[in-house]
């Protein structure tokens, strides 16, 4: 099949025809026929996959065409998630992806179909309809994955986007409206110097006229809610995954002078974190969640006057993960984290009974808003057998009710496998889990493992939608286990704090402790194992191809730190405060050395295995340097490796064409160097 072909066989039925249409008419202006081919032209049709322009590789064999027609029911699988509702109409916009990327849709009854309103080469992310008419949503779009988001005001009527934030390099969203039918957003941005987010108030109709109202030192700063009045924002200052801050602003005066009018309303001396707060009906009151009364982020509600606190959720051990506040301030739905699957409760604010939603799929729910008359709210849903899509569910029935059914490109749900809970002890005692995925029983004998480690490293492994990964396991016979290393979340506060600084090590030490549980298993075989993982994961990745060279056989690094002292020195400075806390500061003698003594890229010497690094050109996370200067240690080793770098990509990964071809190039790396 010829690179033409394929595109085609990816588009809808309607630009298809259309597509063909166009190159029979090209054809008969050219003079040469369609669907004819001579001799010569047909021996130029390539036989491999050609990389484009905006890919950088190294190492990496060429891809047979043919493998494309192989896995293509894995790659075109859909996904999609809520963004809003429309403020009067029974209508909500969603995020999915019919070309190359994330755009937004509209849907305007459960189960119809999804009108795109968006048309972009790079992904769009959050979306809004302005609150009172819906004739324009608001939505974020960066360039490259640079991550430096663009507030856009999209006209329903004329379809034009119209850019609204400085176009440059800062970073602009997180957006609240005014509750009085004002048109105007509180937002957060690093517009005036790159570094400290402020909040700035903006009529999207008159964005020449927006003002910064809340001058702050830090990258942490975000807009929590308005004020019913509209004289007060609620703001949060996050410190660390383990300490954040809540505040008061007064911008019933306009703007600020230099003083901050910030008033806290959390004791800033003490090390809580608070995940979410919004003003209660009244003002009087607001509801968060925060861990300030054991390991776990509970439901609560803080009186602003006697600073009491109203815990709600204290019965349930586990986080809570977001919770929605309806428009009339009497209901409120919340999401649990049970074990990585998600459990759904309505609340009642005034007699705070709780009652969980029955009947929810076993997976991930994502909260989305409640529909403007409070009747019902939305949410998206993600198994391990099925990619996300949206439902919403009645407020007084509890009943759900889908919205859309993505496309599983091919993929029977039922032929999927599904996640098992795994535990294995640690190198001290400490238990830990992870989500095990075993091949169908027609592969017999021990089966080859792809350690698979998530990022954050505040970051969890759930039984999400695996997507491509299913390949590796339905057609390639391969186990994959998704572990959670300590410093994961959703196991309580002092968990989470196990591997900060000099204890780093700590969690590289509880994959060792893996592979001595894969070495006792009458399953899975010991001898044929892969780490793979992405950001943090990607550290972890190069650590134990460091550590565990002897007992791997091979690894693949995506967007990776190879040496946090370089990281810290090269990642955007909105970030580095942030990033200290957890993996130590640079500028400490000591944490410096220890950053020089552990560096997987210091230790490079050791890796024999073959190394597959994949990294975005824009990252400003993990920079490109971090792959790079690995990348370049590893090769002067003589160890094999393989590099693919899209200088039109960031923190990874999210364009259809740059993703395929890291799958391709990732199948030909698990068939030479896992399955040999």
């Amino acid at each position: 099949m010829s690179s033409f072909s394929y595109i085609q066989s990816q588009m809808p039925a309607k630009r298809k025809a259309l597509g063909l249409l166009v190159a029979a008419v090209t054809c008969a202006i050219s003079g040469i026929q369609p669907n004819q081919s001579t001799a010569q032209e047909k021996a130029k049709e390539p036989a491999t996959v050609r990389p484009t322009d905006n890919l950088t590789i190294l190492g990496i064999p060429e891809i047979p065409l043919s493998l494309t027609d192989k896995v293509r029911k894995y790659t075109e699988a859909r996904a999609a998630s809520v963004l809003d509702w429309h403020p009067t109409q029974p209508v909500m916009l969603i995020s999915t992806r019919f070309a190359n990327s994330n755009q937004v849709h509209r849907v305007s009854t459960p189960g119809g179909s999804r009108y795109q309103l968006t048309f972009f080469n790079e992904p769009v992310g959050s979306a809004a309809y302005e609150p009172n008419t819906g004739d324009y949503f608001l939505f974020t779009k960066d360039v490259g994955g640079n991550e430096f988001g663009q507030i856009y005001r999209q006209d329903l009527t004329t379809g034009e986007a119209t850019l609204l934030t400085d176009g440059g390099r800062s970073q602009n969203g997180g957006w609240v409206w005014n509750p009085l039918g004002k048109k105007q957003i509180a937002y957060s941005s690093t517009v005036r110097n790159g570094a400290d987010r402020d909040i700035w108030i903006m009529d999207p109709l008159n964005p020449a006229e927006s003002r910064l109202v809340v001058k702050v030192s830090g990258g942490g700063w975000s807009v929590q809610d308005w004020s019913p009045d509209g004289s007060k924002l609620l703001v949060m200052e996050s410190l660390s995954i383990n300490k954040t801050i809540l505040y008061e602003a007064d911008i019933s005066k306009g703007a600020v002078s230099e003083s901050n009018p910030l008033k806290p309303i959390t004791d800033p001396a003490t090390e809580v974190a608070y995940r979410g707060a919004k003003y209660s009906l009244d003002g009087s009151a607001i509801f968060t969640t925060s861990d300030a009364d054991g390991e776990f982020q509970t439901l609560k509600k803080l009186d602003l006057k006697t600073k009491n606190n109203i815990v709600i959720t204290n019965d349930l051990p586990y986080d809570v993960e977001a919770f929605e506040l309806s428009h009339d301030g009497t209901k409120i739905a919340f999401s649990l984290n049970q074990q990585g699957v998600s459990q759904v409760y309505l609340l009642d604010t005034k007699t705070l009974k709780k009652t969980l939603v029955p009947g929810l799929p076993v997976g991930v729910a994502t909260l989305g808003g409640w529909r403007p008359d409070d009747s019902e709210f939305a949410i998206s849903i993600t198994t391990a057998q099925t990619s996300s899509d949206v439902y919403s569910i009645d407020a007084t029935k509890l009943g759900l009710t889908r919205w859309t059914e993505s496309e599983m490109g091919g993929l029977v749900p039922s032929e999927l496998p599904t996640a098992e809970l795994v535990e294995w002890k640690s190198f001290d005692g400490k238990m830990i889990s992870g989500f095990l995925y075993q091949p169908p029983k027609r592969f017999t004998g021990k089966r080859p493992v792809i350690i698979n480690i998530h990022g954050g490293p505040e970051g969890q492994s759930r039984p999400n939608f695996l997507g491509r990964n299913n390949y590796f396991i339905n057609e390639l016979g391969c186990a994959m286990l998704f572990p959670n290393v300590r410093g994961s979340v959703g196991f309580g506060k002092s968990f989470m704090k196990l591997d900060n600084g000099f204890n780093r090590l700590d969690s590289v030490k509880d994959i060792g402790a893996l592979l001595d549980w894969i070495k006792e298993s009458k399953d899975l075989d010991a001898n044929r194992i892969m780490i793979t993982g992405g950001s943090y994961g990607g550290y972890m990745t190069l650590a134990c191809a460091v550590d565990y060279n002897e007992r791997i056989k091979c690894s693949l690094d995506v967007v990776g730190i190879s040496h946090f002292g370089t990281f810290l020195k090269n990642t955007e400075s909105y970030r580095r405060d942030l990033r200290r806390v957890e993996y130590g500061d640079e500028r400490d003698e000591a944490m410096a050395a220890f950053f020089e003594r552990t560096a997987p890229l210091n230790n490079a010497g050791k890796i024999s295995k073959p190394l597959f690094v994949v990294q975005g050109g824009n990252d400003p996370r993990v920079p490109l340097s971090e792959a790079e200067q690995m990348v370049a240690k590893v090769k002067a080793n003589g160890s094999p490796v393989w590099y693919l770098m899209a200088n039109d990509e960031g923190h990874g990964f999210r364009k259809k064409n740059n993703a395929d071809f890291q799958f391709f190039s990732t199948v030909l790396f698990v068939q030479e160097h896992l399955l040999k």
